[in-house]
């Protein structure tokens, strides 16, 4: 078998400071401000519907669901933040979105002493997948190529349906989409900011902001800082039919993806061992609160690892401790905020997202495509993750690696 090493790769893109003249010091801390919010926002809107569902699939009454939310934003505050500014590096944190969606179908009925232990368990698995190493060592034998086309092929749904939105929210979109070309051609540094500005004025002149009333009200309830149900009790068959698929889809649609964010970013020596680690303890730790999975992530992570987070690769990771302050913020203010979120139109956040992400998009989708060598393997990894193809339980994400790696061995040349 032909050994599959990142070594053997095109040249990888350096975390450095860049060579070109440096923007004001104001541009610099509007686009980490600006990042930072688009994390959450995107995040949060993208996603949140279906972390309460999975709350009303656990019987939750609306202060647990606060609770949850509260103990969700709380672990990805901290674990963005702290490793952050530890590491330099631009780690971003993320709920398991697909976890959630397993979690809609497989608690109903189940008690929720049963689930808090099912939550436990997985975040005592997440933790020895860390400290352990094994995943890294798997992960760490994904060429290049295959990693920025796993990249490319997680983003490029939010680049097409930036666009597609069009056709569903034209009065929204049709200025965002406007504005971004427009800034991107002259002032591409406040482009993203420009476009999430003009994005939010759009919703408000022709849809109507929900009144700050009606958004107090949808948040009324406080969260409690007392377990959702203790102690917690567990069930050999909640383990098996929850916390071992919610693991593995974790893993394999999440980290998976998550790591390749990072070392196509150019971050190959990012600690992920250690990474994982803190994120299975912080899962732990939290899980009798309602956290039912941490992960490393990658469509969000990725709006903190580009230019318009911060022009010097090395001084990105304060894009990331921003979308830490913002999310201990959510935390703070878990009900209210969290209702203020699940009211923007899905459109409105696709767009802003897609348009963050092209410039990833397109670097990601060239060093996929450079080595000659590798470029049908790169291909079939970035359509298969695209596809948002699901078998037996996992996603795209990770069959695209699957059917890149059978690809590039299969295709290997002979050696004579």
């Amino acid at each position: 078998m032909p050994r599959v090493s990142m070594a053997s790769e095109s040249p990888q893109p350096e975390v450095r400071p860049s060579a070109v003249a440096a923007p004001s010091a104001a541009t610099t801390a509007l686009g980490i401000l600006t990042a930072g919010l688009v994390t959450v926002l995107v995040g949060f809107s993208s996603s949140y519907p279906i972390v309460v569902q999975a709350g009303a699939s656990m019987g939750l009454t609306a202060s647990q669901l606060a609770t949850m939310t509260a103990a969700l934003s709380l672990g990805m505050g901290l674990t963005c933040l702290l490793p952050s500014v530890w590491l330099r590096i631009p780690v971003v944190i993320a709920w398991s979105t697909p976890g959630a969606a397993l979690l809609v179908v497989s608690l109903q009925g189940v008690p929720l002493p049963q689930a808090i232990g099912a939550f436990i368990v997985c975040g005592l698995l997440l933790t020895i997948a860390g400290a352990s190493g094994l995943f890294e060592r798997f992960i760490s034998r994904i060429p290049l190529s295959l990693a920025s086309a796993l990249l490319a092929g997680v983003l490029l749904r939010f680049g097409i349906e930036a666009f597609s939105s069009l056709r569903t929210a034209a009065q929204i979109v049709g200025p965002l989409l406007a504005a971004y070309l427009i800034a991107r051609r002259s002032a591409p540094r406040l482009s993203v900011p420009i476009t999430l500005a003009v994005g939010l004025m759009a919703f408000w002149i022709f849809q109507g902001a929900a009144p700050a009333a009606d958004i107090a009200r949808l948040g009324d309830t406080d969260a409690s800082l007392a377990p959702l149900a203790w102690p917690p009790q567990f069930s050999l068959p909640v383990l098996l039919g929850v916390t071992v698929p919610l693991f593995l889809v974790t893993m394999a649609s999440q980290n998976l993806p998550g790591v390749a964010v990072l070392r196509a970013a150019g971050y190959e020596r990012a600690p992920v061992s250690r990474l994982l680690t803190i994120v299975g303890l912080a899962t732990l730790v939290l899980a009798p609160f309602g956290v039912f999975a941490l992960n490393l992530a990658a469509i969000t992570a990725a709006l903190c690892m580009g230019p318009d987070a911060h022009p010097d690769p090395a001084r990105r990771w304060l894009a990331a401790a921003m979308a830490g302050i913002f999310y201990l913020a959510v935390a703070v203010f878990a009900g209210p905020i969290a209702a203020w979120f699940a009211s923007l139109p899905r459109e409105l956040v696709v767009a802003i997202a897609g348009v963050a992400l092209l410039p990833t998009i397109g670097r990601s989708m060239h060093a996929a495509l450079l080595d000659e060598s590798q470029r049908d393997p790169a291909l079939v990894t970035l359509l298969t993750t695209a596809s948002g193809l699901t078998l037996f339980g996992i996603g795209s994400a990770f069959w695209g690696v699957v059917f890149g790696v059978v690809t590039m061995i299969v295709w290997q040349p002979r050696s004579t």
